[in-house]
């Protein structure tokens, strides 16, 4: 998988002092059922929760240098020890990844988190049991089996801690509490061995105290998910994995069927690889925060999305650098800033196929097209392919649009660099100007219109 372009974006962003938060979002109906599609589900209608542009790319090497700062500092949280990284690569003389290299894909996945097996010679082996909270509080590596209902694996260690949780042909399904429910640590590992996993919960979600769990998967602090098994994740009200920090996904395959996010991080997402069937009535993968973060980064990976909302929604920043995409949604891909830098990505979208919108104001509004293949096919009305509430900066890659009324959509600027745009069937050499109502600007080519039709490729 080609992850070269992985640090283009943070080199692209405009930091600005102050973030707008995420706007609530509505759940949309849910979708029609059948053996294979998402499975039925309540009505739950409550609001939730690198070529680059000149102006962009060149700000100042002062804030492309504190943004590659910030992203380094996510790694460990709160700025931890370099004693503390050191206990999890081995050797703190060495990259996270085990290399001697500064690339952001090392400062976002250590070693640790890109290791699909875990070492279980000195683990505690758990067993799920019926009606039970089984608590663990030290750090260490726990393997988990067993078929259980109503039964949690609560975690409560130091904020140093580092637990791994193993599981190993483990099947819990709950009625209104979080199968796995992290409290406190570091950072946690789940790990799935070759054998088949399933956590489930069937009913609407209870609170603990000043914690409102809403997901199968619920945790407070960072978590890794990893393996070379499978894990099935149901949740009939609520979200399938849920993470108040950094969420990573580095290995493993992962059928989630959910009445509200699949996937779901208050600060980042980052997914290195994995295989993941997503069935979802609200979005497959859903980050947002009210600081310069909510941001979703992926290097690879197998994603079949089926979303009755956003496919994979971003407040801030979304970055393609890889994988394979098959996405089926209302909008297809929506953040403020999108990034493609490599991947193939098939978009069918009821409503708009890419979507940036100003909900962050720690980067530029605008989709960016680095490279890689992206098709996009919306539905008839009042819907675009491309919709920017900013710019769009074609710089290479392949497009291919099918739409009805509108191909592209843009508030500010166009410029078509490099790369290619073929919309029904026609290769063009201007990126188009839809007007309000859907009608389109100076036709298929284009054209320009006071300082706001497409840009000619150069010729």
């Amino acid at each position: 998988m080609n992850r070269k372009y992985i640090i283009s974006s943070f080199l692209m962003a405009v930091m600005a002092v102050s973030v707008n938060g995420c706007g609530t979002r509505s759940v949309q109906e849910n979708i029609s059922l059948n053996d294979n599609s998402i499975i039925s589900l309540p009505d739950t209608s409550e609001p939730d929760e690198t070529a680059a542009p000149a102006e962009s790319a060149v700000e100042s090497a002062a804030s492309a240098e504190t943004a590659e700062t910030t992203a380094a500092e996510k790694n460990e949280k709160n700025s931890r020890s370099s004693e503390n990284s050191a206990s999890e690569t081995g050797n703190s003389d060495i990259s996270e990844t085990g290399q001697s290299s500064d690339s952001t894909e090392e400062k976002l996945f250590t070693k640790r988190d890109l290791e699909q097996t875990a070492d279980t010679s000195e683990a505690k082996h758990l067993t799920a049991a019926d009606g039970k909270v089984i608590d663990i509080t030290d750090e260490g590596v726990y393997t988990i089996s067993g078929n259980a209902k109503n039964c949690t694996f609560r975690i409560s260690a130091d904020d140093s801690a580092k637990i791994q949780l193993v599981l190993d042909g483990v099947t819990v399904e709950n009625e209104d509490f979080p199968a796995v429910y992290v409290l406190s640590a570091d950072k946690v590992f789940i790990t799935t061995t070759d054998k088949e996993n399933s956590l489930t919960v069937s009913g609407q979600f209870r609170s603990d105290g000043e914690n409102n769990t809403d997901a199968v998967i619920y945790s407070k602090d960072d978590i890794v998910l990893n393996g070379t098994g499978t894990l099935n994740v149901i949740s009939y009200y609520g979200n399938g994995i849920s993470c108040k920090d950094d969420l990573k996904i580095t290995g493993g395959t992962y059928n989630v069927n959910t009445a509200l996010d699949a996937f779901e991080a208050n600060d980042t997402i980052s997914v290195y690889d994995g295989n993941f069937s997503i069935k979802t009535n609200k979005d497959g993968f859903h980050c947002e925060n009210d600081e310069a973060e909510g941001t979703v980064t992926v290097s690879g990976g197998t994603f079949s999305i089926s979303s009755g909302s956003d496919g994979i929604q971003a407040c801030a920043l979304l970055q393609i650098d890889g994988g394979e995409f098959d996405i089926t949604a209302s909008e297809g891909l929506e953040a403020t800033y999108i990034v493609i830098n490599d991947g193939n990505i098939v978009i069918n979208a009821g409503d708009d196929g890419i979507n940036a919108t100003s909900d962050s104001a720690a980067y530029e509004t605008a989709v960016v097209f680095n490279g890689g293949s992206t098709t996009v096919t919306v539905a008839q009305g009042d819907t675009d392919a491309v919709d920017s509430n900013g710019s769009v900066y074609v710089n290479g890659g392949t497009i291919n649009i099918t739409a009805q009324m509108s191909s592209f959509d843009y508030d500010r600027t166009a410029e078509f660099n490099g790369g290619t745009i073929i919309i029904n069937g026609k290769e063009v050499s201007e990126i188009p100007q839809s007007m309000m109502g859907g009608g389109m600007r100076g036709g298929m080519n284009g054209g320009m219109n006071s300082g706001r039709g497409g840009r000619s490729f150069p010729q």
